[in-house]
Order: structure tokens, then sequence, then C-alpha cells
């Protein structure tokens, strides 16, 4: 379970550095980075830690998220993921408690011909932009995971992956920023205030309060581009992705690595954790903020799932969640500061939020403090400080 942020309101007569509007794994990770570099941050959410992080897999693959016409995300993504090892160090020192950090070499499988088509062309362009994989057999693949299905087509190891416990990961930063500091408000926030030259001067909680700040952050997935108080186009268009996840719980471990796969054209992963559960997911669905667990979806997941792995039978559906990824038109973040002085944004992540959580923080950081970026988040048009932004405090 997450821990719940300290008990009662931040200090309303206070003026913070920075205001965090969002307490998922991006907004977390930015107000600890922020605070270790000692800034007054005040974090603003209902639930931190409960949003699109709480029913996330956990994966840190940035090879298997390698997509055609992709490819500067592929470099960004890659970027993040060389930072995990660091981060989750520090992270677990900071917290003083494990996150679940693990190495984890992804199997991805094709279940049948058309599936073995398709992958054997994702496998080619990936090799294309210098990510590598090996390519394995129907049999090497069973001999790698023996609970795969005898019926599937071959398939390809993915090295040098990664996954963390996503709820363990939460619960640490909330008992990081404890640690440095940070302030959370169990309220959300609904508007930005701006000064009569129309810069930032603090952000409006839904229970009417104004926390006094320089420099907002955006960090509320999806509802960033609902933040009131903007002038017309400040704010990029970003929509919530469904995504329908079941954990499985088992009593002895079904498989000890993770596995992605297709299924007659659809796209499956399985993931296991360390008390036999395994994770699998996950649905993508353009058709807005509905958070109904489906039947249909909770039937093609497990239905994909049995193709690869006949052995999901013996073991409880433990749980069936939803999820909202924030998407933008083109699939990459939205990180840096917006036309409006003082305001910043740290989202947009889609599918890939803890997987870019260091580099975010790292870059959220530098914009703050006036400092260069990392240089993959180049060609996503963050631009630098300009005026108020990085006002020093």
């Amino acid at each position: 379970m997450v821990p719940s942020p300290p008990a009662g309101a931040p200090d309303m007569r206070a003026t913070y550095d920075v205001v965090v509007a969002g307490g998922g794994v991006i907004g977390l990770a930015s107000a600890w980075t922020l605070a270790r570099d000692g800034r007054r941050v005040v974090v603003v959410d209902p639930a931190p830690g409960h949003g699109a992080v709480w029913v996330a897999a956990g994966m840190l693959a940035p090879a298997n998220e390698a997509h055609f016409g992709e490819e500067p995300l592929v470099r960004l993504l890659v970027a993040a993921g060389q930072r995990w090892p660091d981060f989750a160090r520090a992270l677990e020192e900071a917290a003083g408690r494990t996150i679940g950090f693990i190495p984890s070499d992804t199997v991805v499988v094709a279940c049948d011909a058309s599936d073995r088509t398709a992958l054997d062309q994702l496998l080619s362009f990936r090799e294309s932009i210098g990510l590598g994989a090996r390519r394995l057999s129907a049999s090497e693949c069973r001999h790698a995971i023996p609970a795969l299905s005898p019926a599937i087509r071959g398939g390809a190891e993915v090295p040098n992956e990664y996954q963390v416990d996503n709820r363990l990961l939460v619960g640490a930063l909330i008992e990081a920023c404890r640690s440095a500091d940070v302030q959370f408000s169990s309220a959300s926030v609904t508007s930005v205030e701006l000064d009569h030259s129309g810069a930032v001067r603090g952000a409006v909680t839904d229970d009417g309060l104004t926390l006094a700040a320089d420099t907002v952050i955006g960090a509320m997935g999806w509802q960033t581009s609902g933040l009131g108080g903007l002038p017309p186009g400040a704010l990029p268009e970003l929509r919530p992705v469904k995504g329908h996840v079941l954990r499985l719980a088992g009593s002895a471990p079904l498989l000890h690595r993770t596995v992605r796969g297709l299924v007659h054209g659809r796209s499956i992963y399985l993931v296991p954790r360390r008390d036999h559960s395994v994770v699998v997911g996950a649905t993508v669905e353009e058709v807005g903020a509905d958070p109904r667990v489906q039947a249909g979806a909770v039937h093609s997941l497990l239905d994909s799932a049995r193709a690869l792995v006949p052995g999901i039978d013996e073991l409880e559906l433990a749980e069936s969640a939803v999820g909202f990824r924030p998407g933008s038109p083109d699939n990459a973040p939205h990180v840096g500061w917006t036309d409006v002085p003082g305001l910043a944004l740290a989202t947009g992540h889609f599918r890939n939020g803890i997987l870019m959580a260091p580099i975010t923080a790292e870059a959220v950081g530098a914009l703050v403090n006036g400092s260069e970026l990392p240089a993959e988040f180049a060609p996503f048009g963050v631009r630098p400080p300009t005026g108020s932004p990085a006002r020093s405090q």
C-alpha cells in the first residue's frame, strides 16, 4: 500500500518556490529532485501515487517500446533507461525501502505465422537503429521460458532491460519526498494564478485556496490540458488513453522473466513479480476517460495471455483495473516551459511514464535551475528558460 502523505494541509501563509500540480510518478520524482536541489516544494494531489502509475506493470524496456517512425523518441527512452540504476539506488537509500528494481531480460514471442512476420519486421527496424535482440526459434523460446505454449512460432530475447514494482516505487517516492521536506496538499489544482504581467504567481486549488509560488509544474497527466486561468493555446492537446491491466496471484513462480508477445495481431505482456503474481496488460483504448472495467477487455487480455502461457489458468484473478495514459498527438512527451512565464509542463509520457521518470525529473530540475537539459529532449521543442521561470528564490 502507498503510504499516505503527511497529515494536515500545507502552510497557506508560506510562499513556495515550486508548486507541483500532480502526484503521479512524474510529479513525485520531480518534486523529490527539486527538493534535493534546495527548493521549497509542495505537491498538490488528492491521492498521490494512485493515478496511472498505480495500475502500471513497471517494465523498463526502451527497446521494446521502439516503433516505426519514432527514432528521436527511442533515443530519449534509451537515455531514460540508462538513468534508472543510479536513480533506483538513490531512491532506495533516501526512502529506506526497496522498489523491486531488478534485471528482467524480455522474451518476445509470436503466436502464429502472421505474428512472426510482423515481429521480424519490428526486430529488423530496431536492429537498424542500434537496438540489439537475439532471435530465437520456437524451441529456444520454450527453453528460455518453459511455461510458454508449444504452439508459439518463435521470437527474440531482448537484453539489458529491467522492471520495477510500480506500487513500491510510488511508496518510496512519497517517503523520499517526506524526508526532503516536500509538503503535500490533498486538493487538486484547478487553475494557475497570474500577476498583472501574465506571469505565474501561484496555483489555485479546488478548495478555494491559492498556493503562492513563482513556478508551477503541470504534471497532472492527461488532465494537465484542463488547467484554468491561462491564455488560449497555452497548453498542449492531451487525451486519456484507457488501459486495462490484470493481476494474477499464484503460490509458486510461473515465469522468471517478462514475456511480451503478439497474439493474432494483439500485443500482450506478462510481468512476473517476486510474490509469484503476474501482471497482464495492457489494452490501448481511445474511448475517453471511461473508468469502467469491461468484461470484453478482461476476456481479451486473458485469452491472449493463455495463448502464450497456458499455465495462467491455475492462477487467481486477483485484480482488474483501469488506468489512463496521457497521450499527445505524436506520442511524445511535453517537458519544458510554456509561453506563460513560470509555468512548465512535465506530461504526455503515454506508455512510458515510469521509464521516463528519472530523466524527466532531471529535466524539470534543469528547467527550474536554469541549466542545460538532457540533449535527448531537443527534438521535442523544449525551450530554454526565459524571463521569470528560473527566478532565484
